[in-house]
């Protein structure tokens, strides 16, 4: 079949594939949309849907930019670390992580109704920058795995598949076949099953052009083999709010937002395995896996305020779900060593070859926010938001795609409703302003070992120069997740406790 299909190739540096391995965990990394804020915002634990006045309160309630008694703008910069303890099969590892980035950037533009009669007093104007994700991460699992070699992974791309689909014809390079096979029905499996045929690591059970059944060179049933399972990630998902405010009655304020979003997601995975078992032939496997993800996308926000008196504030949002078009990009490399007449065999498949895969969306789930703050005058304030947010909803299109039908499936099946809590407060002395807040995030899925819930505290400190303001903020967060190594075969999972520890520090100023 492939060499029907597939014998004019040449060679390649890059491969357009047939078919792409996503997973649920790909639809809530991208549905993510708690932003990290400005410092007074993430100091009161984000609770700002029924305050505003913050530049980051835009991308929680777009009413929150009329707020403003005048034109304003912030910058903010912040570190942003983590530190992850990684448990696997008793064998534990700490890393930490830290990077300095620019997370927010705003500017709102105020204009005040001049014909005293109108009751629709002011309109804003703004446009507000902030990340809603850091995908900046490393860690390592380390341990002697007692159930799974990656052998098994291999294998189960390779059954059912004929020898021709996964195999190098003669006169072919490594770089063609790797290219060629990836163009069939099921093209992601067929590159894995060709990767483990080339490495020595599985065989057929018949080298006949018919066969499909295939057998591990590696022992399967050892349950010895030591594991080194290294993760490292970079990127950002950005979200960019062109926002329209006014107020009715200096009582009621309405905002909408028109936002676009952006994806850039790199993650390299690097595997190496080796076993003793006097019944494998191959004892040392290293396998990379590369993976760069770009995307943009497009969302929407309602909004709305009310004063109920002067002292009391009730805030309503609605977040639209983001509509994204995704494209992926992948490479692969894989080396083992083989034990054939008393001597050990270093073989290399490298096939220097980018994967393009065809660009397909997805819709993340809408979201929901009620708010609540009450105002002690100049003294301070007390606030809190309650978000929820269905995660089952999340769909990659087109539907009528069989594996994304599939897939969606799985996600309505696992995937659940989370619920977001926050609550801040501030209490402000002459010119300097006190600041705490606590937040607690659900896990979005049904079985939450899978990913825990998330708990994280807050505080910070302002000093207002009049129309300039200087602010800090410290929050600290935690949460577990249980990390699948391989989507078959080698399902194993690294036990991560993390805690992500951030300083921000905001310049902000009226115009």
């Amino acid at each position: 079949m492939k060499k029907l299909l597939m014998l004019s190739i040449g060679l390649l540096s890059t491969a357009y594939i047939s078919a792409q391995e996503l997973g649920i965990a790909d639809a809530v990394r991208y549905s993510n949309d708690e932003i990290q804020g400005s410092a007074r915002f993430r100091a009161m634990g984000g609770a700002f849907g029924a305050l505003g006045g913050d530049m980051s309160s835009v991308n929680i309630n777009p009413a929150g930019s009329v707020i403003f008694n005048s034109s304003h703008a912030s910058l903010s910069l912040g570190t942003f670390g983590k530190k992850n303890e990684v448990n696997y099969f008793n064998g534990l590892n700490t890393s930490t992580d830290t990077s300095i980035d620019l997370n927010q950037l705003g500017a709102a533009f105020i204009f005040v109704n001049r014909n005293s009669e109108s009751l629709w007093k002011k309109f804003a104007l703004s446009i507000a920058y902030d990340r809603s994700a850091d995908f900046d991460d490393n860690w390592v699992a380390r341990g002697s795995n007692t159930n799974n070699s990656i052998g098994s992974y291999f294998l189960a791309n390779a059954q059912g598949k004929f020898i021709d689909d996964i195999s190098a014809l003669p006169g072919e390079t490594i770089s063609e076949a790797y290219s060629a096979v990836g163009g069939l029905n099921n093209g992601f499996e067929n590159q894995q099953a060709f990767l483990g045929f080339e490495g020595f690591i599985i065989d057929p059970n018949d080298a006949t052009p018919n066969e499909t059944d295939y057998v591990s060179n590696i022992d399967l049933e050892a349950g010895d083999y030591n594991q080194t399972f290294t993760y490292a990630s970079r990127g950002y998902n950005g979200k960019l709010a062109f926002n329209f405010a006014t107020s009715y009655d200096d009582k009621f304020y309405f905002g909408l937002n028109l936002n676009s979003h952006f994806i850039n997601f790199e993650r390299t995975t690097f595997l190496r395995e080796s076993n003793s078992s006097v019944n494998s032939t191959i004892t040392d496997v290293d396998f990379e896996n590369n993976l760069l993800t770009t995307g943009s996308g497009f969302s929407f926000q309602l909004g709305g305020i009310a004063k109920v008196t002067e002292e009391f504030r009730v805030g309503l949002s609605y977040n639209s779900p983001t509509w994204y078009r995704i494209s992926d990009e992948t490479s692969q490399f894989l080396g083992t060593t083989r034990i054939e007449n008393g001597s050990s065999i270093r073989q290399t498949v490298n096939p220097n070859v980018i994967n393009i895969y065809e660009e397909y969306r997805l819709q993340t789930p809408g979201k929901l926010t009620g708010s609540l703050a009450y105002i002690f005058g100049k003294k301070g304030l007390l606030s809190f938001d309650y978000s929820v947010k269905d995660f089952s909803n999340a769909q990659f299109r087109p539907n009528s795609d069989v594996f994304f039908s599939n897939l969606n499936n799985s996600i309505t099946n696992q995937l659940d409703t989370a619920v977001t809590y926050r609550l801040g407060g501030e209490y402000r002395y002459k010119q300097l302003s006190f600041r705490g807040g606590y937040r607690f995030e659900e896990s979005p899925y049904k079985d939450d070992t899978v990913i825990g819930d998330l708990t994280g505290y807050s505080l910070g400190l302002g000093y207002s120069f009049g129309d300039f303001n200087i602010d800090v903020a410290f929050s600290q967060a935690e949460r577990e997740i249980n990390y699948q190594l391989y989507s078959v075969g080698l399902t194993d999972t690294a036990g991560i406790q993390t805690r992500f520890t951030d300083v921000i520090m905001t310049l902000a100023f009226n115009i």
